[in-house]
């Protein structure tokens, strides 16, 4: 397939790449700046400022889905508005664009830990990740509005580290996922399995879910 990624670089971002770059897909890797990645026969590298949804749009047209795994940065004083204004962007870009299928790396903040109360709702959140995970939360709510875009969106669970890949996981829906001993975690190259899995294979069109160990 032929798919655009944004925030190719990060954490999150930079598996997701090379579980897509191993499965022989098409990416073209949407970027700050130059030279934090090097083209290949299958890595189109593509310098676009995210907020300029015209440009982004020129980007996105012709390929078959789009995978945001866009962060400003934790760093970033603005963090809350400067994501939330990113996705307003890519939502616009990709309409405008006419691709139909969006992927959406989200935050675990969301989920629930029991009825009415989500991870995010806990008295010892931390605080420096929550302008964070509320813009990942307000990104689920802006998808939700959007009745043409075949859109999936991908809660990790509380810990989310870099470690093996196994691709074995659990799938869940809107439940915090948690292990036999109450660990709540996966690592993120299975994350990128399990993203790139629905990318082949669509399961949650227009649905948030989870994955887990």
């Amino acid at each position: 397939m032929k798919v655009v990624l944004l925030g190719a670089t990060g954490f999150v971002g930079s598996a997701i790449l090379k579980e897509a770059l191993d499965r022989r897909h098409h990416v073209t890797a949407v970027v700050r700046k130059q030279g934090q990645l090097s083209p290949t026969q299958e890595l189109k590298i593509q310098i676009t400022d995210v907020y300029d949804s015209v440009a982004l749009a020129a980007v996105i047209v012709g390929h078959d889905a789009l995978i945001s795994a866009f962060n400003p940065g934790w760093k970033d004083p603005n963090l809350y508005a400067d994501q939330v204004r990113g996705t307003t962007s890519i939502l616009k870009a990709i309409k405008a664009a006419s691709v139909k299928r969006g992927l959406w790396v989200g935050g675990a903040g969301g989920l629930l830990v029991k009825p009415g109360v989500r991870v995010i709702d806990a008295p010892d959140f931390p605080a420096p990740i929550k302008p964070g995970s509320l813009a990942t939360i307000e990104a689920l709510v802006q998808l939700r509005r959007e009745p043409s875009l075949d859109w999936s969106y991908l809660s990790p669970p509380a810990n989310l580290r870099s470690g093996a890949r196994t691709g074995k996981f659990r799938l869940g829906d809107d439940q915090l996922l948690k292990d036999s001993s109450g660990h709540s975690s996966i690592s993120v190259q299975d994350y990128a399995v399990a993203m790139i899995n629905e990318l082949e294979y669509p399961a949650h069109i227009r649905e948030r879910f989870t994955v887990g160990y």
